[in-house]
């Protein structure tokens, strides 16, 4: 098996290596002038198990179309199989008809990957599950919650008096995962949405009062809906409030909403890279996945169990 790092995120890329210690395809990315992608396999990877670790993530165009390119070199130099290990998936919010003409980009998205020579996609907390059915290849969809479970568990020793709450109806079923993992109680914020990127709180569902709040959610994109059901929770009584987000996309001013909102801390995992400013900013911090996608790696690579890493 070989592991061929995009440009996307090199660190986790070298951090997996590290942790299946092989070393990383030699691989030449570049770009010609007028910003065409090229790509050249510096080493023979026929008959080879091949493993693609992108995240699409911004410039997520420029990422993606960087992606498709490795598979089809991968593809034209008779890799056995490619699997595209994929951190983030961008376009994963475009997963329905939001209204009249409108794309389901996620489900482009997929049919580029396919077409492009994917044989098997690796991702990570997926916005939406129906994504993987999306694919007409075997999708394995990752999960953070025992990381976090782990984290949490090292940061609050007496994990009774948290409570989990999900920032929005449409994450019930994520934080209820990891309030099950934790035996602890789940809470809602009910929060209605006027346009794209505005969102305003409406109600929190469940006695929050004195509890420590642990607010769960897949993606923090410009933090507006993170930053109000924290305020939301701490005047309906909160003993205090932090998050843990899978993905950072992090965009604007989201770490200095970040900064100056009521969360003591924002926990995301490393999928997408850390930005200068996320690095600046206090109250923000990220924990490592290359054990988890390292193990999941090995486990596509060996035809053995990934649902073990569930648990």
């Amino acid at each position: 098996m070989k592991i061929v790092a995009c440009n996307s995120n090199l660190p986790l890329a070298q951090a997996v290596a590290d942790e299946l210690e092989i070393p990383l395809c030699k691989t030449s990315i570049r770009r010609f002038a007028d910003g065409e992608v090229f790509v050249e396999i510096q080493e023979n990877v026929r008959g080879e198990d091949m493993f693609v670790l992108q995240s699409t993530c911004m410039p997520t165009n420029d990422h993606l179309m960087e992606l498709l390119v490795v598979l089809d070199a991968l593809r034209r130099g008779s890799a056995r199989r490619v699997t595209a290990v994929m951190p983030y998936f961008g376009y994963a919010r475009q997963d329905r008809k939001s209204g009249p003409r409108t794309p389901i980009s996620a489900k482009l998205v997929a049919n580029l990957l396919t077409e492009a020579g994917a044989n098997r996609i690796l991702t990570m907390d997926l916005h939406a599950m129906q994504i993987q059915g999306f694919f007409d290849i075997p999708t394995d969809n990752l999960y953070a919650a025992p990381l976090f479970v782990r984290d949490l568990i090292s940061r609050h020793p007496d994990p009774g008096r948290l409570m989990i709450v999900s920032p929005d109806v449409g994450g019930v079923v994520r934080a209820r995962q990891l309030a099950r993992r934790l035996n602890v109680d789940l809470a809602i914020i009910d929060k209605r949405r006027e346009r794209a990127g505005v969102s305003e709180v409406m109600n929190v569902i469940g006695d929050v009062s004195g509890r420590f709040c642990v607010l769960v959610d897949d993606i923090i994109d410009s933090g507006g809906s993170l930053c109000n059901a924290a305020e939301a929770l701490m005047k309906h009584g909160a003993a205090g409030v932090e998050a843990y987000v899978t993905h950072g996309v992090l965009t604007g001013n989201a770490c200095k909403r970040v900064q100056s909102s009521p969360l003591s801390m924002l926990t995301l995992t490393d999928s997408i890279p850390a930005t200068d400013e996320l690095k600046a900013t206090s109250n923000i911090r990220q924990i490592p996945t290359a054990n988890l996608l390292g193990r999941a790696i090995r486990a596509v690579a060996d035809e053995s169990s990934v649902s073990t890493l569930f648990d």
